[in-house]
C-alpha cells in the first residue's frame, strides 16, 4: 500500500547549505532500497518541508527516524494519506531550488509571498510542491 506523508519542522540551529546537501545525499543513497521517493524544501530561515512517498511501513519507519533527529524540532504532520500513485516518482529525494521560487507562485497558495507551511494546509502545500515540480524548480535525480 502506497502512502504519502508531508511534514514541516524547524532546524534547532542555522544549518549551512553543506549540511542540507549532506541530508539530501544521505536520502538519495538510502531511499531507493526502501522504495521511498519525495521532495525536500529547506528555507533560509530554517524551515524544512518534506514529502515522502512509498510503502506504509517504510515511510512510517523513516518518519519516526526524522522525528527523533536532534537537528530539528516542532515536527508537525501536514498530511498523511493512502494513495494510488506517487506524485514525485522521479526523485529518490528531490530538492526545491528556492532561487526558482517565484513570489507570485507563493501568493497563489498563501496569504503572503513568504513560505510558511505552518499556516498552510497539507493540500495547499502539496499543490505548491506539484507546481514546483512542473516548473522545474525541483532538482536532483
Amino acid at each position: 500500500m502506497l502512502v504519502r506523508l508531508m511534514y514541516v519542522s524547524r532546524a534547532r540551529e542555522n544549518m549551512s547549505a553543506e549540511e542540507v546537501q549532506a541530508i539530501v545525499r544521505e536520502s538519495k543513497a538510502h531511499n531507493p532500497a526502501s522504495g521511498i521517493t519525495g521532495v525536500l524544501c529547506c528555507t533560509g530561515n530554517g524551515l524544512f518541508v518534506q514529502v515522502l512517498e512509498g510503502g506504509r511501513a517504510a515511510v512510517n519507519r523513516l518518519y519516526n527516524r526524522i522525528v527523533a533527529d536532534p537537528r530539528h524540532h516542532d515536527v508537525q504532520i501536514l498530511a498523511y494519506e493512502e494513495t494510488t500513485e506517487r506524485r514525485f516518482t522521479g526523485w529518490s529525494m528531490g530538492q526545491v531550488n528556492l532561487a526558482r521560487l517565484n513570489p507570485s507562485m507563493l501568493l497563489k497558495y498563501s496569504e503572503t509571498a513568504a513560505l510558511d507551511p505552518y499556516s498552510m494546509s497539507g493540500k495547499v502545500v502539496l499543490a505548491l510542491f506539484e507546481e514546483l515540480a512542473c516548473t522545474a524548480a525541483v532538482v536532483g535525480p
